[in-house]
């Protein structure tokens, strides 16, 4: 890879004539490379989940899940500021395929160790963090800036759909061949991902800045989310939502488990209600939040999920609780789709990556860090009562946050920013 230093910018995203093409091929060149990791993910967890029956192993199967992830971001983002995004994307897919067709040929072989899995998601992580801030910051680069929240509220609608369709792909696979099929399947994907991307011309991008080492990029990301009050508000409230709804929101099943039963259809109709929320909330916001005020989104989404963790914890009846999901799914299209949009209008094309690795680098590390919170506590307190008190908590912040004379100036930043 070759640092992006062209001497001229290609023609602005608006006279592009092509824009929708590329942007649906690449679109379509990433579902079909996030099927196959999908898949992957739902089989490998079930793999050790029947084969160790082991929550220690569980517990590893998460850290090397999440954990390289989280620390390849702190790097990544500089990556996708000085690199071609483009080709940042393939390498990671490709090496990511190269890692999971080599464990497939070991296990083929009758080698099934653990440690060959650990290493290989260990890996797919690692190579993960990589594309999320560079899939990101190259979106703006393709997508008009007034049509970024349409283009973000579609991709957040098919990620939705894959929640549906790839567990019950996962399953077929597995159940009637092997773990082994389910790799081979994802090398496929992600050559047809890697193929489809290489069609897609991506506007060389010129940096403003001048041209510092890479220990001083880092530092200058890490000083303009600092002193960047409105980019430094929305990775706060990430932490915030991912630590006291995202976290909690994993303890549901236990819930329903301990106070409606065990009957596996249950779990079942509880994962179907929160991603068919999604999808349709996704849906929802692609066709129809093209034009409305993108902090205020975010705000009253926040607030939603706040008294939907009160409601989830106040449910006495399984079909309720189940509204309540749906509602939850209905309403992360509507957090998540305007708050990335608003960081890509935002924030310069140049930080855009750096911005992005920050990002990635709170999501890695929120949730886990709530499970070590929640999980435990889960132990000595009914789940009911920890989402109540989740669901206060975060009311309580959000109102904070609006109170503080930093969180109104944050307010106000954005929304010079954002579309009325």
């Amino acid at each position: 890879m070759t640092e992006d230093t062209p001497t001229q910018t290609d023609a602005p995203v608006e006279e592009r004539p092509g824009w929708r093409r590329e942007t649906t091929i690449f679109l379509t060149g990433q579902t079909v490379s996030l099927f196959g990791s999908m898949l992957v993910q739902y089989a490998v967890m079930w793999h050790l989940t029947l084969e160790t029956k082991s929550g220690g192993v569980m517990a590893l199967y998460a850290v090397f899940g999440f954990l390289p992830q989280a620390v390849i971001s702190i790097f990544d983002g500089v990556w996708a500021d000085r690199l071609d995004r483009k080709k940042l994307i393939i390498g990671a897919d490709a090496t990511i395929a190269i890692v999971t067709l080599a464990l497939a040929m070991f296990m083929a072989a009758g080698a099934t160790d653990l440690w060959l899995i650990f290493i290989a998601i260990a890996i797919r992580s690692a190579g993960a963090g990589i594309q999320m801030p560079a899939v990101a910051a190259l979106l703006p680069q393709i997508v008009p800036a007034d049509k970024l929240m349409r283009v973000n509220g579609i991709n957040g609608t098919i990620q939705s759909a894959m929640m549906l369709v790839a567990p019950a792909a996962a399953a077929a696979v597995y159940a009637s061949m092997s773990i082994v099929a389910v790799f081979y399947i994802d090398v496929v994907t992600a050559v047809i991902g890697i193929g489809l991307l290489l069609l897609v011309t991506v506007p060389r991008l010129v940096r403003s800045e001048e041209k510092l080492s890479y220990f001083g990029d880092l530092v200058g990301g890490v000083k303009y989310i600092v002193t960047h009050a409105f980019v430094r508000w929305v990775l706060v409230l990430y932490a915030v939502v991912f630590v006291l709804i995202v976290a909690p929101s994993f303890l549901t099943p236990l819930m329903i488990v301990r106070t409606f039963g065990e009957e596996v259809w249950k779990l079942t109709v509880n994962e179907l209600a929160f991603s068919i929320g999604m999808v349709l909330g996704g849906a929802a916001i692609a066709a129809w939040a093209g034009k409305w005020n993108r902090v205020r989104m975010i705000l009253i989404s926040t607030l939603v999920f706040g008294v939907i963790s009160i409601g989830l914890g106040l449910s006495t009846n399984l079909w309720v609780f189940f509204a309540f999901m749906f509602l939850l799914g209905l309403s992360v299209p509507a957090f998540s789709t305007p708050s990335f949009t608003v960081l890509q209008e935002t924030v310069e094309p140049e930080m855009q990556g750096r911005v992005f690795g920050f990002v990635g680098i709170v999501m890695a590390l929120s949730m886990p860090f709530g499970m070590a919170v929640f999980g435990p506590l889960a132990d000595t307190f009914s789940v009911e009562s920890l989402l109540i008190w989740a669901g206060v908590a975060l009311l309580l912040v959000v109102a904070l946050a609006l109170a503080m004379p930093g969180g109104r100036r944050s307010m106000r930043a954005a929304n010079e920013h954002a579309t009325v």
